[in-house]
């Protein structure tokens, strides 16, 4: 009988990344995330079962997928193929018999060597500058299988790096972090009931491993650095005030151990899959940032008490109506993982 730790639920892996880590990248998206953050840009990563999606220009309306179902949970409407979500049970077999593909499961079951060796295909790409890193969903969910995969890496001299929304164990925290050469951690929001109210839970544990990370990362060979990250993202986290509070808190916790921080702007290219999903997604209608504002943030970080060179803004912005035309501010090549990134896409 198999261990549960010998295989993990996989939602993407996603190739030549250049925004999770240094170089050019694989990335392998877990599915299943403890927070459940209003803006989450890869929905399909929070819950930990696989999820069937329709993809609507693939689509030729044969209907062969409500003749496959057993459960009769995918019908066809004016609108097209509604999924009953209730009824789904994601066994595949439309995705299977689609002839366009319009049907996709989101999440597989991998072995550990069989993820390894299908993210090694990519060694060529990424053997002197680049890796490989874990990304989410949330991979320490995961824990024993990600440790076991970034194990299995090294062996291979491969710079591996985990990307953590921070909601985890010390246990976890312990059998990942001697396997990866960096680790990429969320801080979004530092009041602890706007924490919860915009991400599901607060945010103690996440500030006590971050202690625990950097501490760590004092005292061992590997990780060798910690990258911080926050989306910025309009009526929730993009506030001078609670910038200052993040850069007070790596200054007076963090100091010496981060070598980045990245602000990263909202965008807003995961509607539809929000729509594809029955989701009602709250920043719809939300406007991308000015550089202005960008700007504005990026200097309340440079002056919140951590060493200016760290910081780093990034993200497409809008043009502001009341200035002169400016060009859109430059990406410095920080992800925005799955609080503000793209993550894996869709057609």
């Amino acid at each position: 009988m198999k261990n549960k730790e010998d295989t993990a639920t996989i939602l993407e892996i996603v190739r030549m990344s250049t925004e999770d880590g240094p170089g050019i990248r694989t990335t392998v998206f877990f599915k299943g995330c403890p927070l459940s953050c209003a803006w989450c840009h890869n929905p399909e990563s929070i819950s930990v079962r696989p999820q069937v999606v329709w993809v609507e220009t693939r689509c030729i309306g044969c209907r062969t997928c409500e003749d496959v179902c057993d459960n009769s949970a995918i019908s066809h409407t004016p609108d097209g193929i509604e999924i009953n979500r209730e009824k789904c049970v994601a066994c595949g077999d439309c995705a299977t018999e689609c002839p366009t593909t319009a049907l996709e499961i989101f999440g597989k079951k991998w072995g550990v060597e069989e993820l390894a060796v299908e993210v090694l295909k990519d060694r060529a790409y990424f053997s002197n500058s680049g890796g490989v890193t874990v990304s989410g969903g949330e991979p320490t969910i995961q824990a024993g299988f990600t440790a076991a995969f970034l194990a299995r890496l090294r062996k291979e001299g491969i710079h591996t790096a985990l990307d953590t929304c921070g909601l985890t164990t010390k246990n976890a925290l312990e059998k990942i972090l001697p396997h990866a050469a960096m680790v990429m951690f969320d801080l979004k929001i530092m009041d602890p009931d706007d924490h919860k109210k915009f991400c599901g839970q607060d945010n103690k544990a996440i500030l006590e491993n971050a202690r625990f990370v950097a501490d760590y990362i004092r005292s061992h060979i590997y990780p060798k650095e910690l990258w911080i990250r926050t989306p910025l993202i309009p009526n929730a986290t993009a506030s001078e005030k609670n910038i200052s509070a993040i850069g007070g808190f790596i200054a007076d916790n963090l100091s010496g151990v981060v070598t980045r921080w990245d602000l990263c702007a909202f965008n807003n290219l995961c509607r539809d899959k929000y729509r594809r999903l029955g989701i009602d997604w709250m920043f719809t209608n939300t406007e991308l940032m000015t550089a202005e504002e960008l700007d504005c943030l990026g200097k309340a970080a440079e002056n919140s008490g951590v060493d200016p060179k760290i910081v780093l803004t990034s993200g497409s912005t809008r043009l502001d109506e009341n200035t002169e035309d400016k060009e859109p501010a430059q990406s410095t090549g920080g992800n925005i993982r799955l609080c503000c990134s793209t993550g894996p896409q869709l057609d």
